[in-house]
């Protein structure tokens, strides 16, 4: 394997993480008008859908970093990446949906294109094998 994609895999791999990890904890904590009043309009219908996003966003990013650093399933790593990756692309769906600008669909278009790349290491690339 290359050491230098592994490394940079790890690095991006932790990035996304506490990106995911911030994003997921803020819309499952933050009360939904608030949201709303920060921006996040697709918030308040359904209701539902801000704590689903926060809680995939959330599980997404423990998933790039627990079965890889675990050697635990290792391969959930890669599929988080990708579940990642799916969820970027909807976030960009919404964002044409609404007509927001471009300011605003970047993030999710650096992070969807971060985790695409993740998800390609980890399950092609570079994959970890698992303990034992």
């Amino acid at each position: 394997m290359n050491k230098t994609l592994h490394i940079g895999l790890w690095v991006v791999q932790a990035l996304l993480a506490l990106a995911f990890l911030g994003a997921g904890f803020m819309k499952l904590t933050t009360p939904i008008d608030e949201l709303v009043k920060a921006g996040m309009t697709w918030a308040q219908d359904p209701l539902w859908l801000a704590r689903f996003v926060g809680a995939a966003e959330f599980a997404g990013g423990l998933g790039l970093i627990l079965p890889a650093a675990l050697r635990i399933a290792p391969k959930l790593t890669g599929v988080a990446a990708a579940a990642l990756t799916l969820v970027m692309v909807l976030a960009e769906v919404v964002h044409v949906r609404l007509g927001d600008g471009v300011g605003q669909m970047v993030p999710a278009f650096v992070l969807g294109a971060l985790s695409a790349f993740v998800a390609w290491g980890r399950l092609k690339a570079a994959p970890i094998a698992p303990r034992g």
